[in-house]
């Protein structure tokens, strides 16, 4: 049963929210995460516990962010931060959407020749940047190389990179991957740039035929065939291989790095050539001629030698050609023989008007057989280098021209003229679209705009928003940030990621209901909101807030208003004057004017006084507030009747609602 992994879901380093894991090595773990300060993805590669407090990998861990940090290049993964956090340490750099290229080779085997050769011109332009800061990258292989999904690739992992020359040695052992090693790294000797482009070598053989060209039970087994053996050219495992490429690949093999390439530039230069189907540089060929000479160990021997193995050369370039045996004739002596010179002018005569029939027929044939249209084949979706070779074997002239399409990959034709069908002379031109890969353009200035406005300028673009809600700041629906930034060039079609803000992250709102507006009002500024109060008539105390919006314990953003309804106090209104109607009577009216009642009584004699409003307080006319309590005094007989003397009793108080 698989453990959970608990970083996935924390906020690493107090920035860093772990969303998934994106891979793992020997060293450290890789994991995808949102960067809650810039509002972009990052692949965060943190060191494993135990290696934590490891001198070493922590040194080789904080070498490898200072190397790649000190290198910006299109070609390498830049890094972004590094740091010390949780117990370990970290490094974040760029996410790229896609796989590396070992992944790549291991679910589609080999790769199209121009697909190679434009992979391997990436990496060395990644190099050659490397190089001319003084870094040997030491470990180039199909693991570190990541490809995207528009092609783009970039250089990775400068763990084991030094600056200058370096030993290979750490501690007593070889370090890189022994596949990829140099011959010079297999011993433990000095590195440098030149390791790299022996590394090169092995990944371009591995990218033309699916397999490396040493493979063993042991790194040490594959570490003496660097050593001591000489691989098949990639043409004897795959036919298709031009053999100017075979050439650059057997070059940077050489075992002496004084073979090799000297720089990334000599080897661009070459890969260069092949892309345009020209012939590598004179040292390339002479070099790799005599190495696809040397023996070749193993099964393909045979055959590889037989199949690429092309005259020798001398220094200067020319070629040895072997001479016949010599012939003897035995004479025991001299013969007398007639002159020969007749027979050897009629022989001359009569061999040079045979040849020159032929040239004459042959002549009239081209003549006839190029003045006969002839249909021109479909060249679409070839690479550039198979479609010049295949117009010109139709015998025509090739015409190159170059531009940008939507939908046919980088160094592959996608049109041509005449169109595939038609019939025209032979030494016609044929002229032919080979693709730059899908149009470039700037990602607009977004920040600060509205997303609608943001939306509209990336699809006008034909780039693909992607668009992530975040806390912020800023605005609700203000755009915050970009990746690729404002003014990068990238590819039609390519996603876009803005950020657009919720507004800040809401909070409690404070319950002020009760309180006074000034306390209300300061409550509230401290928990960060702004106060819009609303003044109204009410029975409750002057200033007393009586109700709020947003309500007790509801969120909200900080810096968002919250609306209080704050009484102005009781209003007064006239008091109807009741006396001299019944208790009854007078009470409604009261009532209904909103004041309450309490009743008094006195002894009357009168009987027309029995239950008559003697008096009341306040009196009629006064102002009192609603709500407020009047007091009637109301005439009763006794028991025993009416008399005439009048007596004042202490009479219930009785409230009426």
């Amino acid at each position: 049963m698989a453990v959970p992994d608990p970083i996935i879901g924390s906020l690493f380093d107090g920035r860093y929210q772990i969303l998934r894991k994106l891979g793992a090595g020997g060293m450290a773990n890789v994991y995808l995460a949102e960067d809650q300060e810039l509002g972009r993805r990052v692949a965060i590669k943190i060191l494993n516990d135990r290696h934590a407090n490891d001198d070493q990998f922590v040194e080789r861990f904080r070498r490898e962010a200072k190397n790649a940090a000190a290198l910006s290049h299109p070609n390498i993964v830049s890094i972004y931060d590094r740091g010390e956090a949780e117990g370990t340490y970290y490094i974040a750099m760029e996410y790229l959407d896609g796989r590396s290229l070992k992944e790549l080779i291991l679910s589609r085997g080999d790769a199209p020749i121009a697909v190679v050769v434009e992979y391997a011109r990436q990496i060395l332009s990644a190099l050659r940047f490397a190089h001319r800061h003084g870094i040997v990258h030491r470990d180039i292989k199909p693991h570190n190389v990541l490809v995207d999904g528009e092609g783009r690739v970039k250089v990775t992992d400068f763990g084991i990179a030094r600056a200058g020359t370096s030993q290979m040695t750490e501690a007593g052992s070889i370090v890189g991957t022994a596949q990829y090693l140099s011959p010079e790294q297999a011993r433990g000797g000095d590195v440098d740039q030149r390791s790299d482009l022996y590394s090169l070598g092995v990944l371009m053989y591995e990218m033309l035929t699916g397999e490396v060209p040493f493979s063993g039970d042991t790194p040490v087994e594959i570490a003496m065939k660097h050593l001591s053996q000489t691989p098949a050219p990639p043409s004897a495992r795959r036919p298709d291989v031009p053999r100017e490429l075979d050439m650059v690949v057997m070059r940077s093999l050489a075992k002496d790095p004084e073979d090799r390439y000297q720089s990334a530039e000599e080897m661009e230069a070459d890969l260069d050539r092949v892309a345009r189907g020209v012939g590598v540089a004179p040292r390339t060929e002479e070099t790799a001629t005599q190495i696809m000479r040397a023996p070749i160990v193993g099964p393909m021997s045979a055959t590889a030698a037989t199949m690429i193995t092309p005259p020798r050369r001398r220094p200067g370039g020319a070629s040895v050609v072997p001479l016949p045996p010599s012939v003897y004739y035995d004479l025991d002596e001299p013969m007398h023989r007639r002159p020969v010179w007749p027979w050897i002018a009629a022989l001359l005569f009569v061999i040079g008007a045979a040849i020159g029939g032929w040239f004459l027929y042959h002549q009239i044939s081209n003549r006839l057989a190029s003045s006969t249209p002839v249909a021109v084949r479909d060249y679409v979706n070839e690479t550039e280098q198979l479609a010049t070779q295949n117009i010109q074997a139709d015998g025509f002239h090739p015409i190159v021209k170059r531009g940008s399409s939507l939908t046919v990959a980088n160094g592959f034709v996608y049109g041509q003229s005449p169109p595939a069908g038609q019939h025209q002379p032979k030494g016609d031109n044929v002229t032919i679209w080979v693709s730059t890969g899908k149009p470039k353009v700037a990602v607009p200035t977004l920040v600060g705009l509205k997303s609608a406005d943001a939306l509209a300028k990336l699809k006008a673009l034909h780039l693909v928003p992607d668009v992530h809600e975040i806390t912020s700041g800023q605005p609700a629906d203000t755009v915050t940030a970009s990746d690729p930034k404002a003014g990068t060039q990238v590819a039609s079609g390519t996603k876009v990621r803005i950020n657009v803000s919720k507004g800040p992250t809401p909070v409690a709102v404070p319950g002020v209901v009760g309180e006074t507006i000034g306390q209300a009002t300061a409550t509230l500024n401290q928990a960060g909101f702004k106060v819009t109060p609303t003044y109204v008539d009410s029975d409750q105390p002057q200033n007393q807030v009586i109700n709020q919006s947003p309500g007790q314990n509801a969120t909200a953003a900080k810096g968002s208003t919250v609306s209080l309804t704050v009484s102005n106090g009781p209003k007064t209104v006239a008091v109807p004057d009741v006396r001299t109607l019944d208790a009854g009577s007078a009470a409604s009216t009261l009532q209904n004017q909103g004041f309450r009642v309490r009743f008094t009584y006195t002894s009357v004699t009168d009987p027309n006084q029995d239950q008559i409003v003697l008096d009341q307080n306040p009196e009629g006319g006064q102002q009192a507030k609603p709500g407020s309590v009047v007091t009637l005094n109301v005439g009763r007989c006794p028991s025993s009747g009416c008399v005439a003397t009048t007596t004042t009793t202490t009479a219930t108080t009785t409230t009426t609602p």
